[in-house]
């Protein structure tokens, strides 16, 4: 496990309650030892400020952290402040994403797309962070084609990303494809697969539809069945995410990166499986 690039995704709780619960998963999270934890954001960035200070916590604690980026509505100005503020706290790592427009946005301010964030990072920064994007191996449900999809994914490694980080997916040729492709159009940069635990049957049903991650019938259709039974749920969940991720490592995947939910128990089932 130890040789491989495993990270762990919070996002910033929105009350004391919430970031007293995450300083207790972050603390049992920590005992799995993962190369580095991550901080998602709001649309338009509207929790940055929740999450340098999760960030801000997490590095006080000893671990590495990488703050979410998203360019979406922001201007050079405000991007170049969020940079300057992150070196001036040492934060060495960025997930640089374009993000989701937020209801209400006309325009998508000065950056469209997220290769021309990495650009702009580079070009302020220069190796001072380790850049991760995102990588869609089902394809991003707003892309055009699928290789439309994969040549915004190019230009963005092309840009300077060092690796990716891929939206969550339960096929694991849908992912294998992908990195060939990749692969074939000059990529070198480690391609990490993003891993959801199952624990809840409508949020990700929910989830899913939003980011375009399909879920195979056969898994649906046994989730559905389980009605209520949230202990079922978990347990064909876990099995299913074994598999998958157990699947993945063998296939050649140089690392996992695990959707935590806040959650400690989901992520550590699974992490305890694969030791």
């Amino acid at each position: 496990m130890e040789t491989h690039n495993f990270s762990i995704e919070f996002f910033p709780p929105k009350t004391a309650e919430g970031a007293e619960k995450l300083r207790a998963t972050r603390a049992k999270l920590s005992e799995l030892h993962p190369k580095y934890f991550s901080v998602t954001f709001g649309a338009g960035g509207t929790t940055q400020t929740g999450t340098l200070d999760t960030v801000r916590e997490i590095m006080a604690a000893g671990e590495e952290a990488a703050p979410h980026l998203s360019c979406v509505g922001g201007t050079r100005d405000s991007i170049r402040a969020i940079l300057n503020e992150y070196k001036s706290h040492g934060i060495k790592r960025i997930v640089a994403l374009r993000g989701d427009l937020p209801s209400g946005y006309g325009a998508s301010g000065e950056f469209r797309y997220a290769n021309e964030l990495v650009e702009f990072i580079r070009a302020e920064t220069g190796d001072w962070f380790h850049i991760e994007v995102a990588a869609y191996p089902e394809v991003h449900p707003q892309a055009r084609s699928p290789q439309h999809d994969l040549d915004a994914f190019v230009r963005k490694v092309n840009a300077g990303a060092n690796a990716a980080i891929t939206q969550y997916f339960y096929n694991a040729d849908a992912y294998f494809q992908f990195v060939e492709q990749a692969t074939k159009a000059g990529v070198t940069v480690p391609i990490v697969p993003g891993i959801m635990p199952i624990t809840n049957y409508t949020q990700l049903m929910r989830f899913s539809d939003m980011c375009g991650a399909e879920i195979p019938r056969w898994v649906r259709l046994k989730l559905a069945s389980f009605g209520d039974d949230t202990a079922s749920i978990k347990a064909f969940g876990l099995d299913v995410v074994t598999d998958l991720a157990q699947r993945l490592l063998k296939g050649g995947a140089p690392g996992l990166h695990f959707y935590s939910m806040n959650q400690a128990a989901p992520t550590t089932a699974l992490w305890q499986r694969l030791v």
